[in-house]
């Protein structure tokens, strides 16, 4: 009876998860504990499929991607990207081409997550819809996924599949001929053609642009470190492209006001500007130019490591209002730098520790994030929206990209498997202060892991209660009739219809035993199988709920879901079309 209730189970679970009633990592776990208690799981097996490797690297994968945002990988892909202009084909063949070969070496997930406000920037200063740019985008990302073992999670559970099924994992680039091969045909097409298929709609804002703060007034020091001494005013504007104002010059204490573009800087001179966040970001990164409240924590003090900036409003019974910077003593009473200030719709005239703080006025803090929260209660102030600012932040692209670039060498290698590898790497990231520690734990993407951790014990259920072979055993009849290469394109079709509705990790825990089957019932090699699953699992384009990528967008891109067959129909049936003799040409039956 074991095969009747894993079957009855997976039916069940299909229905939740196309319902969307319940999150499908508890479907999943009720799909679990369901089957340990008919016994078609024994209870000592119930979570061994949290210790499994597949689920360690995709854990380890979300980290490392976080690191590389931390690092300024991101601020300098939104620079490369900004050069292709407002055309929209060369925007989208840069983006999608960006995203797959970023996809290829972390979580496709997290790739997208990248990507997502560079494009969504790129949408706002060209004037192209979000809604062109963003579906493919994500499906960029789910191309780039499946050129290589670590691009995305069912890749990494096939290879682990194949190992206890022949003794032999499937290497990093195994998967990169036929990946790459569907990858640039899809890049091609989504560029060309796919962005015609859908209709022009603006998107939800996210919840950091759904309050509007005016732009804030801030100062910034001219240093050694960032070179510009001996340069005018007007050449500071040709050294970055952010859209700043400059409002006065500090020069020994003394102010100028609206000072000449003429005016050369010295080291010492405070530039006052007028800028929203972005702006500011890009101008500090550009210039080398220092906050001037951005001073150093005591380094015995607790989390002065861990400094973060935050916005705050001052609200009506604050004890602020009245007072300013110097007068309140801000560092020493509470703890916290003032970088910037906004005020709605009024100009700011005073120097940034003599402003006279009103209601309403929106304060930009840097504090240590163990005791930040509490700094701005105790002052009266509101929290705004987190925004994740990271403003004159010590970049560590080198140094990021090298550890990544080591642990990828030691898994080409083979001196090291990549759950393991890639655990250093995300300890080295954290050794070498690019990912604080505090964000360990919150850049994991939770759910998804509950989900694979369930799923793989109700995998293995499908395939030891003799319900695979079933299955199999079915399809094996259809062989008769028809040719090897018709039953890796149906095994491709009914896997890309699954993780249409189902979590595409859950689908090849599902698939996968299956088509192992079908190669061993024909005498077959089970890799071209165990492709064809993986190109399936990996080609969600069918719904919005098909893979997180798909989700991510739905809300900023303003799709319906409709709109993921207007592209992904087509999408589908290309994939299908070229997949399975790309399969046979690289992979023999």
């Amino acid at each position: 009876m074991d095969h009747i209730y894993v079957f009855v189970t997976l039916l069940l679970v299909l229905i939740l998860f196309i319902w969307g009633k319940f999150r499908y990592d508890l479907v999943a776990l009720f799909a679990l504990m369901v089957l340990v208690m008919v016994g078609a799981i024994p209870s000592e097996k119930a979570f061994s499929g949290f210790a499994h490797p597949a689920v360690i690297t995709v854990a380890v994968v979300l980290i490392i991607g976080k690191a590389l945002d931390n690092s300024g990988v991101i601020d300098a892909l939104g620079k490369w990207i900004s050069r292709v202009g407002s055309n929209l084909t060369l925007q989208l063949l840069a983006l999608t081409l960006l995203v797959a070969v970023t996809s290829a070496f972390m979580n496709n997930v997290g790739a997208l997550a990248i990507l997502m406000p560079v494009t969504l920037n790129l949408a706002r200063k060209s004037g192209n819809p979000p809604s062109h740019l963003l579906m493919p985008l994500a499906f960029g990302s789910l191309f780039g996924g499946m050129t290589t073992l670590i691009g995305t999670p069912p890749n990494i559970i096939i290879a682990s599949l194949r190992a206890k099924a022949s003794g032999e994992p499937f290497d990093m680039f195994d998967f990169t001929p036929v990946g790459i091969g569907l990858s640039l045909l899809g890049i091609l097409f989504l560029s060309l053609i796919g962005w015609r298929l859908l209709p022009k709609r603006s998107g939800q804002k996210s919840k950091a642009e759904s309050f509007r703060i005016d732009d804030y007034i801030t100062e910034l020091e001219v240093v050694t470190e960032s070179k510009l001494h001996g340069i005018s005013l007007g050449e500071l504007y040709k050294k970055s492209k952010a859209d700043i104002q400059v409002l006065g010059l500090v020069r020994e204490n003394k102010r100028m006001h609206a000072p000449n573009v003429d005016e050369v800087l010295l080291n010492g001179d405070i530039i006052i500007l007028e800028s929203d966040t972005d702006a500011l970001k890009t101008f500090v990164d550009d210039t080398g130019l220092k906050l001037v409240g951005d001073r150093k924590f005591r380094k015995d003090a607790t989390d002065s490591e861990n400094v973060v900036i935050t916005e705050a409003v001052v609200m009506a019974t604050s004890a602020l209002i009245g007072q300013t910077t110097a007068g309140m003593r801000m560092r020493s009473r509470y703890g916290v730098n003032l970088l910037a200030v906004s005020r709605k719709q009024k100009r700011i005239h005073n120097r940034l520790d003599h402003v006279t703080f009103r209601a309403g006025d929106v304060l930009m803090l840097q504090g240590r994030s163990q005791t930040i929260d509490e700094s701005i209660r105790a002052m009266g102030c509101l929290p705004l929206a987190e925004r994740g600012l990271r403003i004159g932040f010590q970049k560590n692209i080198a140094v990021s990209i090298s550890v990544f670039a080591v642990s990828i060498a030691l898994v080409i290698s083979g001196i090291l498997p990549v759950h393991i590898a890639f655990t250093l790497a995300a300890g080295a990231m954290i050794l070498f202060g690019i990912l604080p520690l505090k964000e360990l734990y919150t850049s994991i993407d939770w759910p998804v892991i509950i989900l694979l951790g369930a799923m793989l014990p109700v995998g293995e259920a499908l395939e030891t209660s003799g319900g695979a072979a079933i299955l199999a055993e079915h399809i094996l009849h259809a062989a008769n009739a028809i040719p090897a290469w018709a039953i890796l394109g149906l095994l491709l079709t009914v896997t890309m219809l699954l993780s249409g509705i189902i979590n595409n990790a859950a689908t090849v825990v599902l698939m996968a035993p299956i088509a192992i089957g079908v190669a061993h019932g024909l005498n077959a090699s089970i890799d071209p199988f165990l492709m064809a699953i993986a190109v399936g699992a990996s080609s969600s384009f069918l719904t919005p709920i098909a893979h997180q990528s798909n989700t991510l967008v739905m809300g900023p891109g303003g799709y319906q879901f409709s709109d993921y067959l207007r592209l992904g129909l087509p999408l589908t049936i290309l994939v299908i079309a070229v997949a399975i003799p790309l399969i046979l040409f690289f992979w023999p039956v």
